[in-house]
Parts: C-alpha cells; structure tokens; sequence
C-alpha cells in the first residue's frame, strides 16, 4: 500500500512541478493578484479600516496608505487577537500563534498563524518541498517509508489560544495522509523537554527506514549523534541506508556543512536549505545544484524589499521584484493573509537570480559589525569560518562575535568566542587563517586590516563545552528554533554568555 501511495503521489508532484514553472514564468502577476486578495479580504478588519483598504487601488498607494510595521507597532493589535477579539487583523479570531525569540531580543513574538495562513502556506510549501525533491529524485520514496521532522512544543497561553515554535505548529496539523509517513510518535516530537526529546527520538526512529530529515542544524547534529552512540553504528547511512534527502533552516549552514557529511557521508543524500521562518515560510532550494533558494509567490505572501543602506531611514524606499538587482543586500518586507502589514521581518537577503527570482539570507538587520567601518554579515563569518573549519580539520558547536574597541591608543579587533566540538592543534594558526579568509571574502574588512593600520588579526576565545547551552538554558530557549546571535556592533551578549558559563560552572 505504501508502494503505491508513493506512486499516487509521484505523479501528483509532477504536475505541481508544472504549476511551479507558471509561477516562476509569472512571479510578479501573482504577486499583484495576491495583494488584491488580501485587501479585499481584510479591509473590513479594525487594521482594514484604520488604513481604509477599500480605497487602495495599487501598490503605490497601498505603500503611501500604510507605515512599514514592526513587532513593536503591531503588538497592541495582536495582544487584542491574544485577548479573543475579533477583525482585528485579519476577519474572525485567531487560535494559533507562532512564538518567536529571535537571538538578540529576550521578549518572546506572538506571529498570528491561520488556517488558511497554514495550508495555503506553511503545509502546502512542505508538499512543494516533496515535489523538488521527486523532480531530482524519482527513487525518493518520501511515501514509502518515513520522514523526521524535528519540531518545537505547543502551550496554551489562555482564551483558548495555543502559541509554539512554527514546526511544532506545522506538525500539530500534519495532514492524516502524512502522519503515517512520520516518526517518531506525534507525543514525543512535540516534547517540551529537550534533554528528553532527543533521548525519546533516538529510541523511537534508530530502527525505522527514515528517507527525509528536517531540522535547524545545531539541534539535528545533537540528534545525529545520539543516535550513534545508541547504535554503535559508524556513520547515519549505516542507520538509515534510505535516507535521501536532509532538510535545513533557521541558522546558517556552511559552518555545520563538513559535519554533516561527516556524519551522512553519501552523496545521495541531498542537502536542501529551506526558508521557514515563525512570519512565513520564504523559499526553498528547488535545485541543490544551485545557490540560492526560490521566492515562493503564491504561498499567501506578498513581498517588498528595502535597499540596505536605506534600511534605518525615516522613509525607505522599498522595491517590487521588478525593480531588485542581484547581489545587492535588501531587507525583507512581507505582507501575509495572516494579517502582517508591510513588516519589516529582520532578515537580509540577496538575489542570487531573477526568473526565477532566488535569495540567499546573509543575516539579521541589527546583526552585523560595523564598528570601523568593515561591514561584516553573518554570511562573511559563515563562510569564513567554514572554509577554514574544512581545511584544519574543525568542529564547531556555534560561535559569536563582539568588536573589541579601541583603548589606551591600541589598535581594534574582532573578538570571536568559539565552542569547538573539535578544536585545532594550533589556535593561534587557526587564528591567523580565519582572519585571512574573512579578508578574501569581504574588501571592507581587508582595507581595515590593511597593515595593522585600524585593526588587528581577530582573536579567538575558546569556550567550554556546553557554554552556549549555558545561555540558552539561562534565557529559558534551550531547544527548538532559537538561536545564538552571530554578530553584534557591541559586547553585551558576549558579557551575558561569560555570565552563564560561571555559573554554569
């Protein structure tokens, strides 16, 4: 039966493939169809109202009527929809929401999640997904055997509202015709406890067939190798020999790359990087091959994009697709069916591509360092550090980095604070070797390091094992999607995470 199933749904993936091909042929017709769609929906809503929807007849004057938004702007509307109101933001009440903490900010989000919000994108996203993978890999059998998705936790947050981790949620409403392809057991994926989660995981999936692995990389990695230790077994494909495809978000890949295929190290399995963030879920990688992921332009989402330099300006301008360059770094602004408004999501991307439009996230707004003038991204320090974790024979569990500011007539640095899984012989060439492969990557910081003029070779602190836990657990997000922020213009997260590693001590 299950043969069969995964023969039915093959053929189904193909011709959503063929749909797939319209919208990319027809990104921004859709793109304006779903504007439309959303106003019309929506303008009897208390937001609808305010902004007076049924006057705005095109993007201009949607842009002209309506502020760009943050959390901050729109909480007072969805701590109404938390209290039960109704037309608020979007026509009726709102069960679900998409808890979020992002790295920096301790203060939990509350994103308002729909049904509709969720089949229209979230879960129909997920079936896209299904049907790159079969479009590359016909033998995928993703309906034949099994798929684990790591997920979060759900809690009540009272009126009868439920708030979680977006993966939690997407499992929640894992469609029938899917939960018999999933492991391990709904009740232990949805675990609050993380320590026990990934035990309870391990027992459950180390002798099933698994084909698909989803997860953020920090935690898969913890999963992977408590599976090993349970096994005996040398490597994943030894556990799971059909294991085809591994999918990943959430942080940036290229620091755990080496890893993984350390740990998976068949080439058959595909590594597919996905765009799921707690707003909405982005992209996908449609073809491994390739870099970048595709905009997805029918999944209940409309976009705009704010030219970084312009992005802490009073009035920004913000662009269409029709109007972006490759290469060049925009901040991401969705508007949803959910009832997000022209909001300014936090995340920097770049167009690797037009038609297809395709993006690559290369970090957070407000997590940089630019502290001399070296504009340095998340994406630098990824790339960096994975090249050079490569070639010494590295491991790394996760890594932040503070500027070090001039004193006393000494010169600046980067100060990186590195927990190794697999430290190098030589730090202080390790050392050496990462602060010349950030100049090679990025210009601004090699004229800055130019002759020790500005600045100094970056330093590395290395910290004990289960330093970053430390913090997580000290913040209360051990687990889940949370993560530790790259990148900051000053050093209180890196007084914070030496705190918790003290008393973690």
């Amino acid at each position: 039966m299950a043969q069969i199933t995964d023969i039915i749904l093959y053929q189904y993936f193909r011709r959503r493939q063929k749909k797939i091909q319209h919208v990319i042929d027809h990104s921004e017709q859709y793109q304006d169809r779903l504007l439309t769609k959303i106003l019309l929906r929506n303008r009897n809503t208390a937001f609808g109202k305010k902004y007076r929807f049924d006057s705005i007849q095109n993007i201009e004057n949607y842009r002209l009527a309506i502020p760009l938004q943050n959390y901050e702007s729109l909480y007072p509307y969805i701590e109404q929809i938390m209290d039960d109101a109704a037309d608020i933001l979007i026509p009726g009440k709102v069960k679900w929401f998409a808890k979020s903490s992002g790295t920096s900010n301790a203060r939990s989000k509350y994103i308002p999640v729909t049904q509709s919000y969720l089949n229209d994108g979230h879960l129909r996203c997920a079936w896209d997904a299904a049907s790159h993978i079969y479009n590359e890999n016909p033998e995928a059998k993703l309906f034949a055997h099994k798929n684990l998705i790591m997920g979060g936790h759900l809690e009540n947050i009272g009126h009868g509202k439920v708030a979680g981790d977006i993966s939690a949620i997407i499992l929640y409403h894992f469609p029938k015709i899917g939960r018999r392809y999933y492991t391990p057991k709904f009740e232990t994926a949805l675990l609050s406890d993380w320590d026990i989660k990934i035990k309870k995981i391990a027992e459950e999936t180390i002798r099933e067939k698994v084909t698909l692995l989803a997860g953020v990389p920090t935690w898969t990695i913890v999963l992977l190798r408590e599976i090993l230790k349970k096994s005996g077994k040398n490597n994943i494909n030894e556990v799971w020999p059909d294991l085809t495809s591994y999918l990943h978000g959430g942080v940036g890949f290229e620091p755990f790359r080496s890893e993984f295929r350390k740990l998976i190290p068949s080439h058959k399995v595909g590594f597919r990087e996905v765009y799921n963030a707690s707003e909405g879920y982005f992209a996908m990688q449609n073809d491994i091959a390739e870099e970048g992921m595709l905009l997805l332009c029918d999944h209940s989402i409309y976009y705009e994009f704010i030219p970084i330099k312009e992005v802490h300006n009073s009035d920004p301008t913000c662009l269409g697709l029709e109007d972006i360059s490759t290469y060049e770094s925009y901040a991401i602004v969705i508007t949803t069916t959910a009832g997000l408004y022209r909001y300014v999501v936090g995340d920097v991307i770049i167009f690797t591509s037009v038609r297809p439009y395709k993006i690559k996230v290369t970090g957070r707004i407000n997590e940089m360092i630019n502290a001399f003038g070296e504009e340095v991204s998340a994406y630098n320090t990824d790339l960096a550090i994975a090249r050079c974790s490569q070639q010494y024979n590295v491991t790394i569990r996760d890594y932040t980095v503070a500027p070090k500011y001039m004193n006393d007539g000494d010169k600046a640095w980067h100060d990186w604070y590195i927990e190794f899984e697999q430290a190098p012989n030589d730090l202080e060439l390790f050392q050496k070797s990462l602060d010349q492969e950030l100049q090679k990557i990025n210009s601004d910081y090699a004229a800055k390091r130019s002759f020790d003029l500005a600045m100094k070779n970056l330093k590395i602190t290395t910290l004990p094992k289960g330093s970053y836990d430390a913090w997580l657990r000290s913040h209360n997000r051990y687990g889940g999607q949370t993560k530790v922020p790259r990148l900051s213009n000053e050093r209180s997260f890196v007084e914070e995470l030496q705190l918790a590693i003290l008393k973690h001590q």
